[in-house]
């Protein structure tokens, strides 16, 4: 019975995982491959993000948060009644599609926390926020030094695998500019070891 419990548990787990992982991710190229890490190029995107104080879990819980307000329907938008009589039009809350991963770098003031927006998404099609924290930003073409692990979102995890980088990244001779970027694929009920999280080094232009 604890076996067939046990598998069950298992299952239901990589079944969430699958289902989490669903969520549309930003599209990237990987233009090399080093060891230790992959060089990726992003195209340009969208997202929304607010800076916030505190330790870096803190300001990712808080960022999250907020975020999660922006796209869960705290913000501007319309929404269009289907055709009767009279017709009308009225302000409503619109909903946009969940994304991953989550992104949280080091900024003046505290971590600035994103989420990137669908593809597709434009400053003109999307809601303006109602949280005067919340703004929307568009990233240009960037490229990565990223290294992938799983496990806890500590902060000796998180800085293991940032030497790690540092030093697989100045072994390959690749400069690299600005602070970290930490990236947060799966919600917190998805198990430690099946986690996905990545480190991005924005490469020197």
């Amino acid at each position: 019975m604890k076996t067939l419990s046990t598998l069950a548990t298992t299952l239901a787990l990589v079944l969430c995982s699958t289902m989490v992982r669903a969520a549309e991710e930003p599209k990237y190229t990987v233009v090399g491959q080093h060891e230790g890490f992959e060089v990726r190029e992003y195209p340009p995107y969208i997202a929304a993000e607010v800076v916030v104080p505190g330790s870096a879990g803190e300001a990712g819980n808080q960022g999250f948060r907020l975020l999660a307000g922006y796209i869960f329907g705290r913000n501007k938008g319309e929404r269009k009644i289907p055709m009767t009589a009279p017709v009308t039009q009225a302000p409503a809350p619109q909903k946009i599609e969940m994304t991953a991963p989550v992104t949280q770098a080091a900024a003046e003031g505290g971590w600035r926390v994103q989420f990137v927006m669908p593809v597709g998404s434009t400053m003109e099609t999307l809601p303006e926020p109602l949280d005067p924290q919340v703004k929307l930003r568009e990233v240009p073409a960037t490229r990565y030094a990223v290294i992938r692990y799983s496990g806890f979102w500590t902060e000796g995890n998180y800085e293991e695998h940032l030497q790690a980088l540092q030093r697989a990244v100045d072994a390959a001779g690749i400069p690299v500019t600005g602070p970290p970027v930490y990236s947060r694929y799966d919600p917190p009920w998805i198990p430690w070891f099946m986690r996905r999280n990545e480190i991005w080094l924005r490469l020197a232009s």
